[in-house]
């Protein structure tokens, strides 16, 4: 039989204990590019950028980047 494939998700975070799950998904984009930015090793921020790509739709993430590029983003990178 064909590679099992073993689907995974961010981990159950209690600062985010309700089922909406968009303050875990913002925090965990977050988390990754301030690592990224402190130059930490790229281990470490992947794990981050795992858990915001299983919890955000891909709409936020894009428009996200878009305002980081354009330097409009209101989160505190």
């Amino acid at each position: 039989m064909a590679d099992q494939i073993e689907l995974k998700t961010a981990p159950a975070d209690y600062r985010f204990p309700t089922t909406n799950q968009t303050k875990h998904c913002f925090t965990r984009y977050v988390e990754f590019h301030r690592c990224v930015a402190a130059g930490k090793s790229s281990d470490k921020c992947e794990r981050f950028a795992k858990y915001y790509r299983s919890l955000c739709p891909r709409a936020w993430v894009e428009l996200w980047d878009e305002q980081r590029d354009q330097g409009t983003f209101a989160g505190p990178l």
